[in-house]
């Protein structure tokens, strides 16, 4: 068939004068955070705002004229658009927790901003669900992120993709097995903005792939006061081959992933450069943005006339890494033949070899049969790398061990930042209001502050319950109406959807489990035990229902057979009333589902959950938690704000059915000693006073500590402006100091093997009290290095039953100044301050006053 061509153009709403407001509302997402603003575009026409997916932009691309006359004429509708946007308007210009901190008293805001401004790379974004550029935790961490940086005016910008079909949408066949669709995004109805060039048309950039270069437009959607800039290969220059490359979020072969994460990394950095916005500091939220540093250093190189190492030293001190997997298999590997075919063009910029080049995303850069890893990539490349809960910045420490093989475990340069939830985005209007009254009319400015969430001991018992009693109401009428939905779809009788009004019940204790479908999740945990499961639920005095949503990834068998399995045992006479899995989980479900739920559910297999946030939202909106110990619930249950499961155990592959049994026992044995009886047992007011004290006490604990920006506060201290600090040492004077930390590093790699500790002396005795203290003398040869290049140290601490320190402390030793030969006196002091059986002994470590951390080069010599 002939190719067609067709000129375009763009129809717009033809907004009444009166009424242009509503479109600079429409195009900026700060409305979806705010209740107010959601209330104005409902109020144009409720029905047909459901309708839209809650998105302003279909909405007002669909609504008649004639409504639209009547809304100019209409005095409550346009003041209260006068209302919105002036609080958007105040809230884009006034003062900022970032302004006021870092930038307030710097003589050039300007250049202040350009020697901070930070490039978060992610590839998804979840911002709301009429924007389906997502898939799950990692997007919605992502789009909460952007958004308290909004809040706390970062001069941060975001790069992701512009998916054409994004991620699937789900439905489920009549036997309940997942069905995948993916439907296409209508750019022209999504908050985008087209970014233009220097030129004023489109701004296009270009990354080389094999015989060709790629064309990427750039697009923009404005999040608060963050731009989010989204690469898009669907462009007229391109092959057909290569307008597909940012059609589908996680979808394709290794192939089309290695070509997504080229776009995503080199273009998210040419596309910044071509908008005069490179910066300062890069952050890679997961590994699939890692090649960003290869382009950095490639651009450094060419413009500063230096070689790939000291390049390098510059870009790393400009860059932080977050992982997200807690598992092997859920870091992106490429065989070296696929590497070596994308890079054939990219490597002679560099100026290094295969090996050298292959090297940076191998744990064993020595091993040539190993795959190319882009968390292995990112981790070389960054200065500062994090996991994202406590115990997941530990099971990344051993996962990645290999990379720094003579440190020890607990000092594997990989810290943590827990992740948080962007309160405002996920909190019921209800409890907004209830908020406002008691807990001050800016609370909201104050999330982390924990003398404000104290003041929901002043909400009456009464008041708060009927609120969330209110929330729950919604969320079954909610899932009765996608569950009618779900059923006309499948071609039910008209009397099986009719049956859809009478599932759940709205003063029924309410269970939520919603999250993707992975098998390590163990969705169908519950039902070990059906008959036991089916007492707790059809109690007529005290029943329970459960609600259940979620995907599984198109690949994941397993994860498809959990939901099938859920969908049948829905079906069961006994269930059928109290059990509903909601089809197509997405942004809006999860809402409506941690509003109004009273328990969250979550029982991974631990340590495999890296942080979850959805129980987060739940304790925003009064909901509990029932959770294995592990992500962030190790860091939020303190015995009286929810219910764990077990304590915290892990278990080995082979012990997994010992394992599922031990743990669907102790849900059932919580459901019926504590939880249910706790919730039905009411005053005289109705009220269940032992369920709403763990309500506040969940509320209290939780929602000043898991929120985003704690989270951003986190990261803009110990990640951001640490990097920014360090990238301005290495980048003045042409990048001298940069090249000297290289020269210095060859130096390092050159001598090491040389240095060693020659003896250890002590003045202590083997028994030693509490409160005492000795001396500690080593006399190490450091070969051609000099004391200022080594860090030398006391090592000491209590010995476990390996024979190992696990918690070590440090103490550095000093010289003074005088050698014999090669070899020097260092000394210094243990200090006894508790009793126990101790060990010690001495290491020598790099020291550089650039260098990031002394563990970061991976050398260390032991006594």
């Amino acid at each position: 068939m002939a190719t067609r061509n067709f000129r375009t153009f763009t129809v717009l709403p033809n907004l009444p004068k009166e009424m242009q407001g509503l479109q600079e509302l429409t195009y900026n997402l700060w409305w979806c955070w705010n209740h107010d603003a959601i209330a104005l575009f409902r109020r144009i026409d409720e029905k047909l705002f459901e309708k839209a997916e809650h998105s302003p932009v279909r909405l007002l691309a669909t609504v008649g004229q004639e409504r639209l006359e009547q809304l100019k004429d209409d005095e409550g509708y346009m003041a209260h658009l006068a209302r919105v946007f002036e609080a958007q308007h105040r809230y884009l210009t006034s003062a900022t927790w970032f302004h006021d901190t870092y930038l307030k008293k710097a003589n050039d805001a300007e250049a202040a901003v350009r020697q901070h401004r930070i490039a978060y790379f992610s590839a998804e974004f979840g911002l709301h669900e009429s924007v389906p550029i997502y898939s799950g935790g990692l997007g919605l961490l992502a789009g909460d992120h952007l958004k308290s940086a909004s809040d706390l005016g970062l001069p941060l910008v975001g790069v992701g993709l512009m998916y054409r079909e994004g991620y699937f949408r789900q439905y489920l066949n009549v036997d309940g097995w997942q069905q995948e669709r993916y439907p296409e995004n209508d750019f022209f109805n999504l908050p985008l903005i087209s970014q233009p060039g220097a030129d004023g048309t489109p701004l296009v950039v270009s990354v080389p792939l094999p015989g060709r270069d790629v064309a990427i437009r750039v697009w923009k959607i404005d999040v608060g006061r963050i731009p989010l800039y989204l690469l898009d290969t669907n462009i007229p220059q391109n092959s057909a081959e290569d307008r597909q490359i940012t059609s589908r979020l996680y979808g394709g072969d290794h192939d089309m992933r290695i070509r997504q994460e080229m776009v995503l990394g080199i273009g998210g950095m040419r596309a910044l450069r071509a908008m005069g916005k490179e910066p300062a500091v890069c952050h890679m939220n997961e590994g699939h943005s890692a090649f960003c540093g290869l382009e950095r250093i490639r651009v450094m190189m060419e413009e500063h006339k230096l070689d790939f190492a000291a390049a390098r030293e510059a870009v790393s001190a400009g860059t932080c890494f977050t992982t997200h997997t807690p598992v092997p298999a859920g870091n992106d590997v490429f065989a070296p033949q696929l590497i070596q075919h994308y890079f054939a063009g990219y490597l002679p910029h560099l100026h290094i070899d295969w090996n050298d080049f292959l090297g940076l995303g191998r744990q064993n850069p020595r091993d040539f049969n190993e795959p190319f890893c882009m968390t292995v990539l990112a981790l070389r490349l960054s200065n500062i790398s994090n996991g994202v809960s406590a115990l997941h910045g530990k099971v990344s420490r051993h996962m990645w061990k290999a990379i720094w093989p003579n440190l020890p475990e607990a000092e594997i340069p990989i810290t943590s930042i827990t992740n948080g939830v962007h309160t405002r985005s996920w909190m019921a209007g209800d409890f907004s209001a209830l908020y406002d009254r008691y807990l001050g009319a800016h609370w909201d400015q104050r999330p982390t502050d924990h003398t404000v969430w104290k003041k929901v001991d002043n909400i009456p018992n009464a008041e708060l319950w009927r609120t969330h009693e209110r929330r729950r109401e919604r969320l079954v009428v909610y899932a009765r109406g996608r569950l009618r939905l779900q059923l006309e779809r499948r071609g039910a009788t008209p009397s099986e959807i009719n049956r859809a009004d009478e599932v759940l019940d709205p003063e029924a204790l309410t269970i939520g489990f919603a999250r993707r479908f992975a098998t390590y999740k163990r969705g169908t945990l519950i039902f070990r035990n059906i008959e036991r499961l089916a007492a707790i639920l059809n109690n007529k005095d005290r029943p329970v229902q459960i609600i259940f949503a979620g995907k599984a990834h198109p690949r994941d068998h397993g994860g498809k057979e959990l939901i099938a399995e859920i969908v049948h045992v829905c079906r069961r006479p006994e269930f059928r009333r109290r059990m509903v899995f909601i089809e197509d989980y997405d942004i809006n479900v999860a809402r409506v589902m941690v509003q109004g739920v009273d328990i969250w559910l979550n029982n991974p297999r631990r340590p495999f959950e890296a942080s979850g946030t959805s129980g987060m939202k739940a304790c925003i909106n009064g909901g509990l938690n029932l959770s294995i110990l592990d992500g962030w619930w190790c860091e939020g249950y303190n015995g009286d704000n929810g219910w764990a499961i077990g304590a915290g155990e892990e278990y080995s592959d082979n012990d997994r059915t010992y394992q599922d049994d031990i743990e669907s026992r102790a849900i059932y044995d919580l459901l019926e000693q504590e939880i249910v009886p706790m919730f039905y047992n009411r005053s005289s007011d109705g009220t269940p006073r032992g369920w709403v004290n763990y309500m506040k006490q969940s509320i209290k604990t939780c929602c000043p500590v898991f929120n985003t920006h704690r989270q951003v506060e986190d990261y803009t201290k110990r990640c951001y402006i640490p990097s920014a600090r360090r990238y301005a040492q290495l980048t003045t004077d042409n990048l001298k100091s940069a090249a000297d930390l290289s020269a210095w590093r060859r130096k390092l790699q050159r001598e090491w093997g040389q240095v060693r500790i020659e003896n250890v002396l002590a003045d202590g005795k083997d028994a030693m009290h509490v409160g005492a203290e000795f001396e500690v003398e080593a006399r190490i040869n450091l070969g051609n290095l000099a004391p200022d290049d080594v860090e030398v140290q006391l090592f000491h601490g209590i010995i476990d039953n390996a024979g190992e320190i696990p918690q070590p402390s440090t103490v550095a030793m000093s010289t003074n100044g005088s050698s014999h030969g090669q070899t020097w006196l260092f000394k210094g002091k243990i200090r006894c301050t508790t009793s126990g059986h101790y060990g010690y002994t001495v290491r020598v470590l790099p020291h550089h006053d650039h260098l990031g951390n002394s563990f970061e080069p991976g050398l260390v010599c032991w006594g």
